[in-house]
């Protein structure tokens, strides 16, 4: 019992990796049943090759892989099937020639476009592989398609058969350990105004949002992709990844300024609000985020928007006594820089309240305020 006990813990926890493998090796085992029936040369070895290649880890990802080696391989194919025809090649001096001419010119088209990365690959092998069958390059070049195109449909449909996973739901995911991750960075760097902030701390804090908003994006690309195929009309995913784009800027502004602390006659005053401003901003983000990942109404505003007016309140009270006069301009900048990321910020969550209520299946008909900055 507790053997079986950990093997379905195990099973539990990486429950989308397992998916993935079994949606991979079902990918590669119909094409290769596929080449059996139609009797294709190298028992179907493009076809399997291809329906592994571009089996990713959602549908949407199979979708884009699959368009993106398609467009690749038959550029390629049609290419080398061209200078195959009016070029001559009877020696291995001029074959050397034309896959030179066949790989130069493709290799530098994919260094302008990644779509055609496998081009100069395709355009090997149907020079190569032609004679070996007693093909023609232009046969070649059509079996070769032909096959890329068969196991790349393969691919797509297993993805949407077998244990599918939707690029929707893992970038539903993704924005809400995004979303976790600013809740948890927010603060930190709120924090570098009232105490000096290590700048190696700093740079790490971006760094690594940077890679998560990257990683976000790549799986918006693929949703927009899995659109095409979808049966099931999904929200709009622009506003969503705008958001998260602008939320990140926020925390850039906010790191920028926050490289030094408040001068020591403002810190005292203004170091507690701001304080109650990260917490509430951390807090917002975090029910944010839980919201999205259940699906569920957005959470409201009001202990962020609450903190905003007491700190708005403390600065104005600050420079009505005078603290900010005998001041440099460069010791007044981090302030007026702060509080300019946080009205942007307070806008953006505004913004990220519209996009959790839009993916709500709760309360979907209700009207949420839309912000001016909402575009």
């Amino acid at each position: 019992m507790a053997a079986w006990h950990n093997i379905h813990t195990l099973i539990a926890s990486y429950r989308p990796q397992w998916r993935f493998c079994l949606r991979m090796t079902a990918s590669g085992l119909i094409a290769f049943a596929a080449g059996q029936v139609l009797h294709v040369p190298l028992q179907g070895l493009w076809m399997i090759l291809t329906a592994i290649v571009v089996t990713q880890a959602s549908a949407g990802g199979s979708l884009r892989a699959t368009l993106e080696y398609i467009v690749g391989t038959v550029g390629g194919a049609i290419y080398a099937a061209i200078i195959g025809v009016l070029i001559p090649h009877h020696t291995p001096l001029a074959e050397a020639g034309l896959l030179a001419l066949a790989i130069a010119p493709l290799a530098l088209l994919a260094a302008f476009n990644p779509n055609f990365r496998v081009a100069p690959f395709s355009a090997v092998l149907v020079l190569l592989i032609a004679g070996q069958f007693g093909e023609g390059p232009v046969e070649s070049a059509i079996t070769r398609s032909a096959e890329v195109a068969l196991g790349g449909v393969i691919a797509v449909l297993v993805s949407l058969l077998v244990f599918p996973e939707r690029a929707h739901q893992l970038r539903l995911s993704a924005a809400a350990r995004l979303l976790q991750q600013l809740a948890r960075e927010l603060p930190e760097l709120l924090a570098g105004f009232t105490r000096t902030l290590d700048p190696t701390d700093n740079s790490r804090i971006q760094n690594d949002i940077g890679r998560a908003v990257t990683s976000f994006q790549q799986i918006t690309a693929e949703a927009e992709h899995e659109q095409i195929v979808s049966f099931v009309v999904q929200p709009d995913p622009g506003p969503l990844s705008r958001t998260m784009l602008r939320l990140r800027h926020d925390l850039v502004i906010i790191g920028r300024a926050a490289a030094s602390p408040l001068p020591d006659t403002l810190r005292e005053r203004l170091g507690p609000p701001l304080h109650r401003v990260g917490e509430a901003a951390s807090d917002f983000l975090n029910k944010s985020a839980d919201a999205l990942r259940r699906r569920d109404a957005p959470p409201p505003l009001d202990g962020f928007e609450t903190a905003l007016a007491a700190y708005t309140a403390a600065v104005e009270a600050a420079r009505g006594a005078g603290l900010t006069q005998p001041l440099t301009a460069s010791e007044v900048e981090p302030i007026f820089t702060v509080g300019f990321a946080i009205e942007q910020l307070h806008q953006n969550f505004i913004d990220l309240r519209r996009c959790v209520q839009a993916y709500a299946r709760r309360q979907r008909r209700k009207k949420e305020p839309v912000s001016p900055a909402a575009s």
